[in-house]
């Protein structure tokens, strides 16, 4: 979709299965929209196009009130692309901004702020605070319409260094003031905030475009549960899945739905939908964090379009495909506890969790614990491969943030003593969200790249993969 022509046909027709790969602004109005906006379709003259919500806000168009364009999925570039910007923007999800400034963006990526500044700017028309800028605002608009949460603190919780700045970039981004913004949310949305605020909980609706085959995944997440850090109740279709998170300023829960009616959630006539989900937060500064976290782990800005198109040519994947429509590959929602449990396997790893595992304040249920840090791990398991992991994760050796070459983390933990191939491809598909992954001693051809992990994930649902 990088012709202007191709965009206003999908702007025309109302194509869901590209909200978030691009937006329109329309000139005349001075608003910006996904593609699927209900509103009536703007002349041509009038349309102009931008890779990121970022960009047309930097333009000074305002996010449109009926389709809410900040509120889409992720492009799934980012999480296939390896370069400088997709590693970037990956990061910028995650909230390296709002903690450490651009200095510590770039500090990250290998490359000046200015090296930095200059290939976003270049290629998405914004830089990353224009960027960074646009997701405070969009958790500012979460926080507001569905937490009892005081306007102050909303704003410093969502990253603005002030009160002022907070106010100025709503009314530039919404046209609304922050108060107003909340008594613009609908009914059932205000209904929602009042049961979070007794509950102290903040609602939200993780969205993902086209079909979704939540069952595949809430599987995968019922095998792998680890206790204490995990759990999944109820029955298939209707499940929730509940863990522990360590994030940047303080810790959480989050709980995600099952969506209900049914394995697959989108259609081709109703494409895209959401799962239900619930955060608890010790700090809502992390809510961004904690967001980003729980899509990567449900990958949920994947374009399975796209992926069941390139598997879907090829005869021995086409009847699967054909099968499981927009089956995903799940990632983690903590990648360096991702990496030890793929190397000790379950079992394991729940006796490092009650061994070593951080005790919650204020347990949840059956959720007790965070899973060990690797400082933790590297100091009271220092030998052998799980030891030779952990200090190389807790010293840096090995980075697997949102942010990191794939490439040069796949090295170092092959470097690893006993550290096997069939383990780091896991690591690679699952902790560093790479689509392109082929296990070894797996026939995965050449013929399915970009999408070699969602192929295995294919071949593993129908039995033909270990």
């Amino acid at each position: 979709m990088t012709d202007e022509d191709a965009r206003y046909e999908a702007v025309r027709s109302r194509d869901a299965r590209f909200d978030g790969e691009f937006f329109f602004a329309v000139e005349t109005t001075g608003i910006y929209c996904r593609p699927s906006c209900p509103a009536v379709t703007p002349k041509r003259c009038n349309v102009r196009f931008f890779a990121t919500a970022a960009a047309a806000q930097r333009s000074g168009f305002r996010a449109c009130r009926r389709c809410r364009p900040d509120a889409v999925p992720g492009s799934a570039d980012w999480n296939a692309r390896a370069d400088v910007v997709g590693r970037a923007m990956r990061l910028i999800g995650d909230g390296v901004v709002d903690r450490e400034g651009v200095a510590g963006l770039a500090a990250r990526l290998g490359y000046s702020a200015r090296q930095v500044q200059r290939q976003l700017t270049a290629e998405l028309g914004a830089g990353p605070v224009a960027l960074a800028r646009a997701q405070r605002a969009h958790t500012a608009r979460l926080l507001l319409q569905t937490t009892g949460l005081p306007v102050t603190e909303i704003a410093f919780a969502s990253g603005f260094a002030s009160v002022r700045q907070f106010n100025d970039t709503m009314r530039a981004v919404y046209a609304s003031t922050p108060s107003g913004l909340r008594e613009a949310s609908p009914r059932g949305g205000r209904t929602a905030r009042r049961a979070a605020v007794l509950a102290g909980a903040i609602p939200l609706r993780l969205a993902h475009r086209g079909p979704y085959r939540s069952g595949a995944v809430f599987d995968l997440l019922e095998r792998e549960a680890v206790p204490g850090v995990e759990e999944v109740s109820g029955t298939p279709g209707r499940r929730t899945y509940r863990r522990t998170l360590r994030l940047p300023h303080g810790t959480g829960i989050a709980a995600v739905d099952e969506r209900a009616g049914g394995p697959v959630s989108g259609s081709a006539a109703h494409p895209g939908g959401w799962l239900d989900a619930r955060l608890h937060l010790t700090d809502p500064r992390d809510l961004t964090t904690a967001v980003q976290r729980l899509r990567r782990l449900f990958d949920l800005d994947a374009d399975p379009y796209a992926v069941d198109e390139r598997l879907g040519a090829d005869e021995r994947l086409a009847p699967l495909v054909a099968a499981r429509p927009g089956l995903r590959s799940p990632g983690a929602a903590d990648p360096e506890e991702l990496a030890v449990r793929a190397l000790v396997g379950r079992t394991a790893a729940a006796h490092l969790v009650r061994r070593y595992g951080k005790a919650l304040d204020a347990p949840s249920g059956s959720l007790t614990h965070l899973f060990p840090e690797p400082a933790v791990l590297a100091e009271a398991e220092p030998h052998g491969t799980l030891g030779a992991l952990a200090a190389a994760l807790a010293d840096g050796a090995v980075h697997l943030d949102a942010g990191a070459d794939r490439d040069e983390a796949q090295a170092v933990l092959l470097a690893l003593p006993a550290m096997d191939a069939r383990t780091v491809a896991v690591v690679r598909t699952r902790a560093l969200g790479d689509p392109d992954v082929a296990p070894p001693g797996l026939d995965v051809p050449d013929s399915w790249r970009p999408w070699r992990s969602y192929a295995v994930q294919h071949l593993r649902a129908a039995g033909l993969a270990p």
